[in-house]
């Protein structure tokens, strides 16, 4: 793992080339997510098609710098640009899921030359009252102090974030609580990215959006329902828009088969362009 510091911030990174050194891909994780939750799936299978591959652990997420009082997507945004302009990456290929994703439609309307084409995955163009008041009850728990029991917390993100095809098959969803029981993810740097919601006005910005996109939503995903992933695809001009069943809100993790053959039939499908150095203005 390296360490770029960009705009006096410290992001922790991988980058992994592919065998034949080809285009770069750069994966944003979710709210509070490491980095390395790609490289269960994804990363193995963009190196084999022959991409670099680059993830980085966000601000606010250990061991990267702390996000702040105040911290805004647009922050995060110029985060990744400058990443990628740090590790000489640009155009890239981008993917993000949930918080990862808002993140990248921001960077494809402030920095459009450093991306070839998004894929966005859980992604939603605004709250509606259900999210709005599960962001917020998240962050008063935070803001209490109090830590849930490890069992507690494994339940509920089971019952949150995956489909019910996982939760019905006793022997999967063991597995998954074990995971989840040494994950327990907490503390400011969760809290302010918490804190970060869409703002319903960029609906209207995302029309604007020149990038080729995918947009991909999971049929049982409770935290970004497919009807919000879906006004996202609408409001993108030419965007490619694929609902995946069997999954929740961690469906890259959930059905990694199909979305990996999403992701690598989207990017075959757009052409690459001629990589320059790209600096800031």
């Amino acid at each position: 793992m390296g360490v770029a510091t960009v705009g006096g911030v410290r992001l922790h990174y991988d980058d992994v080339a592919g065998p034949a050194g080809g285009e770069p891909v750069v994966l944003v994780m979710g709210a509070g997510g490491r980095g390395r939750a790609w490289h269960l799936h994804q990363v193995p299978a963009l190196v084999a098609a022959g991409h670099r591959v680059i993830t980085y652990d966000s601000r606010g997420v250990p061991p990267s710098d702390p996000g702040g009082v105040g911290l805004t997507v647009g922050d995060l945004a110029a985060d990744l640009a400058a990443l990628i302009e740090h590790l000489d990456a640009g155009p890239c290929r981008l993917v993000g899921t949930s918080l990862g994703a808002h993140v990248v439609e921001e960077l494809l309307l402030s920095r459009p030359e450093l991306a070839t084409a998004a894929v966005l995955m859980a992604t939603r163009g605004r709250d509606d009252r259900l999210r709005a008041a599960a962001a917020r009850a998240e962050i008063e728990l935070l803001d209490s102090g109090i830590t849930l029991p490890r069992r507690y917390h494994a339940a509920l993100q089971a019952i949150q974030n995956l489909s019910p095809h996982t939760l019905n098959d006793d022997i999967e969803v063991s597995d998954w609580l074990a995971v989840f029981e040494q994950s327990l993810s907490a503390g400011p740097g969760l809290r302010h990215q918490l804190a970060i919601t869409p703002d319903p006005g960029r609906l209207a910005a995302y029309a604007t959006i020149t990038t080729p996109c995918l947009v991909l939503a999971f049929a049982d995903d409770l935290v970004t329902p497919p009807h919000l992933v879906a006004e996202v695809a609408e409001a993108i001009p030419g965007a490619v828009h694929r609902l995946i069943d069997r999954a929740g809100h961690y469906g890259y993790l959930e059905r990694p088969e199909e979305v990996n053959h999403q992701i690598l039939e989207f990017f075959r499908r757009v052409p690459a362009r001629p990589r320059a150095r790209v600096t800031s203005p």
